[in-house]
């Protein structure tokens, strides 16, 4: 199965914001995305820059909320987003399992050769779309283990 094509920047960084927010809108807020038989949203609130919050979490990288610059690497491959979601049990190369990260419970959808994670918050009736991104190095051991650790079986 092929992944969709980037989403390359052209030179205006205004249009090329709309057109990356207008493809998060169609195809990730009002795709009809579900994981595990339950809905997939997003995070509109607090709006930022006139765009929704989840959006610019998927697009811009920074441990300050008000201080997270755009990636651009996250930015061409918004669209592999709800295609990592829709085809989580149909490619090989697509593996997702649950971690704990303080009391919230995610899911952690990863497409290893291309190091590309998406990650969801699990809720009682959804699931909530945290960020998605490229895999650095030094977090490639830790989703190793990670994995390992969800599907390993249980002793006893």
């Amino acid at each position: 199965m092929d992944l969709p094509g980037l989403v390359c920047f052209q030179g205006n960084w205004e249009e090329y914001v709309e057109i990356l927010y207008k493809i998060y809108e169609e195809e990730i807020v009002f795709g009809n995305l579900h994981f595990k038989g339950l809905p997939v949203r997003c995070q509109y609130r607090p709006p930022t820059h006139g765009k929704g919050y989840g959006f610019w979490h998927v697009i811009s990288n920074g441990p300050v909320e008000e201080e997270r610059i755009p990636d651009f690497r996250r930015c061409e491959r918004i669209r592999w987003i709800p295609w990592l979601i829709q085809h989580v049990d149909k490619d090989s190369r697509i593996s997702w399992w649950e971690n704990k990260r303080g009391r919230n419970i995610h899911v952690v959808i990863w497409l290893e050769p291309e190091d590309f994670a998406v990650i969801l918050a699990k809720r009682k009736r959804y699931y909530l779309l945290k960020t998605a991104y490229c895999v650095a190095p030094h977090r490639k051991k830790t989703f190793l283990k990670e994995r390992e650790k969800f599907w390993q079986p249980p002793k006893g």
